[in-house]
């Protein structure tokens, strides 16, 4: 197992801090507050450090698992920019505050993008298929590093965001899909589709744009075998599980068990100025 934590070279983001279940990140030059149910730990700075630090809060509401509210402690924005140092010059990012306390972008998918750029640099004109795709960030990756990229996502407010982000670092051409991603990959299967790059990052629980429930315990298996089908002898995969209590030796079975190939497996972190290492999420991938 790699455990792999976010590039020293990435100057736009930092972990502040992180304890009693919460984190303290800066986004570009914006300072948050948010909440983080696996920083069990004490926090290395007083509650007054990290409020004369931070530009704003997310607090859950009550009875809420996850809706809240941003409270503005000082200079607080609701929209800016930041950037991601690639080979080819910066992935840019549009960051928003959400209802949900999401920006925008997983700062621990860093290395994935960097995997995802150099599998793409050692093809020709790959074509890239991203799954539960988001905003965008392995979308960028990969099309900044030559690929050819179908970008797909239920949300079509989500596709949007991403498409802001890929005008913002100056690139063109990425297919957009709002769909479900279980029902595309099926089309796609009987239309004999392959792929060079196959990229997912599945939440636990989800809706397609027609309503369609996603369960990843009881469908990841099935849509596994139906991108194992698209994927080139020669491909790429990776494989993103956020969902707590998983662990990168699940990521790696199922994935072995449907691409009859031994990945890379390990955990994805985000370190702290104190050097304590913030778990979040699992990753199973390969390259050829």
């Amino acid at each position: 197992m790699i455990v792999l934590g976010t590039p020293h070279n990435w100057t736009d983001y930092e972990l502040i801090d992180s304890g009693n279940m919460r984190k303290l990140e800066r986004f570009g030059g914006q300072v948050l507050i948010r909440p983080e149910p696996q920083a069990l730990w004490m926090p290395g700075l007083s509650d007054r450090e990290w409020k004369s630090l931070a530009n704003t809060e997310f607090r859950l509401e009550k009875g809420e698992a996850e809706r809240g509210n941003w409270i503005t402690l000082r200079d607080s924005r609701e929209q800016w920019a930041m950037s991601y140092p690639v080979e080819q010059g910066a992935l840019k990012f549009i960051i928003r505050l959400t209802g949900f306390g999401h920006v925008g972008i997983f700062p621990e998918q860093a290395w994935n993008w960097d995997f995802i750029g150099r599998a793409c640099r050692e093809r020709q004109n790959p074509d890239v298929l991203n799954l539960f795709a988001y905003t965008g960030g392995a979308s960028l990756a990969a099309k900044s590093a030559g690929a050819n990229v179908w970008h797909l996502d239920a949300v079509k407010k989500v596709v949007s965001w991403a498409r802001e982000n890929m005008e913002a670092s100056g690139m063109a051409d990425i297919r957009w899909v709002v769909d479900d991603a279980a029902n595309f990959a099926k089309r796609e299967q009987r239309r004999g589709k392959l792929y060079d790059g196959i990229i997912l990052d599945p939440p636990a629980y989800g809706r397609g744009p027609g309503g369609e429930k996603w369960v990843m315990e009881s469908m990841i298996g099935e849509l596994l075998a139906a991108c194992a089908s698209m994927l080139k002898p020669s491909g790429f995969l990776v494989l993103n599980m956020y969902s707590m209590g998983y662990s990168s030796l699940i990521a790696g079975n199922l994935v072995q068990s449907n691409f009859g190939k031994l990945p890379e497996t390990g955990e994805l972190f985000v370190p702290d100025r104190s050097g304590r290492k913030l778990p979040l999420g699992v990753y199973a991938r390969f390259n050829g």
